[in-house]
């Protein structure tokens, strides 16, 4: 077909990023969490490209933007679609709760200059599937004429494209009902040009989705439901060999538990073989329960497969705090097991661990902390304020008893007390989450950690570069880890709807100082960790360094002088029901050598 002749459809996919707590956008020259959405839908993106669905004589044209990394150029989107006419579609893609507000800003200016607007993710999403009501700042994304999308866009993009092309776009599109199959379907994928964005060229897709557990404060069950769904292993293979073929070696498995995605050993046996097979360099992070050392082969394969780092749920050492939330399949009894055997593969443990459980206070806080210390070899703990998402049932049940929540949804970034707290004051809780990283990467323990890699055999290297992230991201640039990146991007002009633009001399003149005050503690925590690390590596009792935490794990431990077990009543009773289980185990293996 002649191209003169030929439509263009504009098709723009936006992974927001959300604001600090001066208005001012958070953004990095390099990013370090990929967005698995934006993946995702670019995928999809170029399936529905491929299959001409508007039309054989229709391109479309595909961008891509994570604004933790990038700037979204909006002032260029506006003038690109004013020479198309404005024929296109702007997708704001996986936006959760704490970015919906960046998003409506983004969309106000797109929608002011008559270009068309989606936004979905998991506060849409959360929002329809559990609430009663559209919440506010939902009816207000529908005043501007923004659609808001909630559900997967498997199966539905081509919908969606096709609405937008003939300009009939509903208000709201809601699939939370019929949750699509994964396998087969059009696989995740950006092109190197976006990937390298992320410090290590680090690529992600989801395996599976949905989680069969029902902790009260996740969103995953809710929006994605508690049924697996999960990719082939002829799936992943294509995924690999694609990203592969630009140079994408690095992976993160996005799935929220992937020990419970029912074809991991297919998958993993899959990859397992174009590593030995095709010699491709494949590394792999992945999320996992604390009960996943108990699947036959798991941690084995995983270290196979080239997992060097996992992420726990560890969420909490009290029994009460985890059965209040639902959060029954942890067991503390199990905790040293599992982390063991992690560090017996040599791969890094990264352990989530909320704040604000009811019993929680301060001074329990505290003396937690100090136990996980000191019993537990975790790697690197990563701390959370419990936070009511929408989306999750602790919000749902607080909607609808009518309890205060925050209404600012940019602070639901679990670094915000949001809620009431029935023993600390939201001061105090503010304050103990602060005081949390520096009392988990005390000089001293930073020390402990690094012995207990090195006479692990992990690389010591690798622990450090670890710590120095998550440790400075929180010390030194003031944002969540999982916020981060590298060299923090700070525009006069990105402020939040609402706050002044700052003078430009008193703008430079106070990012100077903060620039100064950032980066200088910063390299001189590295220089003394790095100095730290070479002294270690240098003595050779490291190798033989042993702490209670690296002790194996032993019968009758539980009656041993660990305060993991003897902290509360509750631990305790978990201590009591552990010793139970292990004797009637012991009593039927007796019978049945008796009876052998």
């Amino acid at each position: 077909m002649n191209q003169a002749n030929r439509t263009k459809f504009l098709v723009e996919l936006i992974k927001p990023s959300h604001y600090d707590d001066d208005g001012y956008l958070i953004q990095w020259w390099r990013g370090f969490v990929p967005s698995s959405s934006l993946s995702n839908l670019y995928g999809l993106a170029l399936d529905a490209q491929s299959r001409n669905i508007l039309g054989e004589d229709v391109d479309l044209d595909i961008e891509a933007h994570d604004e933790t990394n990038k700037k979204v150029p909006v002032d260029g989107i506006i003038r690109r679609f004013k020479r198309n006419a404005n024929r296109g579609l702007v997708m704001l893609v996986g936006v959760q709760t704490n970015q919906f507000a960046r998003a409506v800003d983004i969309a106000r200016e797109l929608r002011t200059a008559g270009i068309q607007v989606a936004i979905g993710g998991f506060h849409v999403s959360g929002c329809l599937a559990m609430l009663p009501d559209m919440p506010p700042e939902m009816k207000d994304a529908l005043a501007l004429g923004i659609t808001l999308f909630a559900g997967e866009a498997e199966h539905r993009l081509d919908e969606l494209l096709l609405a937008a092309f003939e300009n009939r776009l509903p208000p709201v599109y809601n699939f939370m009902a019929d949750l699509p199959g994964m396998e087969g379907g059009p696989l995740p994928f950006l092109p190197m040009k976006y990937v390298k964005r992320y410090a290590g060229a680090l690529g992600c897709f989801d395996a599976g989705r949905g989680c069969p557990f029902s902790c009260s404060f996740c969103t995953i069950i809710n929006v994605q439901g508690r049924k697996s769904r999960y990719r082939s292993a002829d799936d992943i293979e294509q995924l690999i060999r694609a990203h592969a073929a630009q140079g994408v070696k690095s992976f993160f498995i996005t799935d929220d538990n992937f020990a419970r995605n029912k074809n991991w050993e297919a998958i993993l046996d899959r990859i397992i073989e174009l590593k030995r097979r095709d010699r491709l360099k494949i590394n792999i992070i992945m999320q996992v329960d604390t009960m996943c050392h108990k699947i036959p082969h798991f941690v084995e394969k995983s270290v196979r497969a080239g997992c060097k780092k996992v992420f726990i749920g560890l969420e909490n050492i009290n029994p009460d705090s985890l059965k209040g939330a639902s959060k029954g399949q942890n067991r503390i009894t199990e905790y040293r097991k599992m982390l063991q055997a992690w560090k017996s593969a040599k791969v890094l443990t990264y352990a989530g661990y909320i704040l604000g459980f009811p019993s929680d206070t301060p001074a329990s806080i505290e003396r937690d902390i100090a136990i996980i210390q000191r019993e537990l070899p975790i790697d690197i703990m990563e701390f959370f304020m419990l936070t009511p998402l929408p989306g999750s049932k602790d919000h749902q049940d607080m909607y609808l008893r009518g309890e205060r929540m925050e209404a600012d949804t940019n602070k639901y970034d679990a670094e915000h007390a949001t809620a009431d707290h029935p023993r600390m004051s939201a001061a105090e809780w503010q304050d103990i989450y602060q005081r949390a990283w520096h009392l988990y990467y005390s000089p001293s323990h930073i020390e402990t950690l690094i012995k207990r890699a090195v006479a692990s055999g992990m690389r010591s290297r690798r622990m450090t570069s670890m710590i120095f992230y998550f440790y400075g991201s929180h010390a030194f640039e003031h944002v969540h880890p999982l916020q981060g990146g590298i060299l923090r991007r700070k525009p006069r002009t990105h402020r939040r709807r609402g706050y002044k633009r700052e003078n430009v001399l008193s703008f430079f003149a106070r990012r100077t100082r903060e620039t100064l005050t950032t980066y200088l503690p910063g390299l001189w925590f590295f220089w003394r960790l790095e100095r730290l690390r070479k002294k270690i590596e240098s003595d050779p009792a490291s190798k033989q360094y042993m702490d209670v935490a690296l002790s194996p794990v032993v019968d009758g431990e539980f009656d041993a002088d660990l305060e993991l077990y003897h902290a509360s009543d509750s631990a305790v009773r978990a201590a009591d029901q552990a010793r139970a289980r292990a004797d009637e185990m012991r009593k039927i293996e007796v019978r049945r050598a008796a009876a052998g």
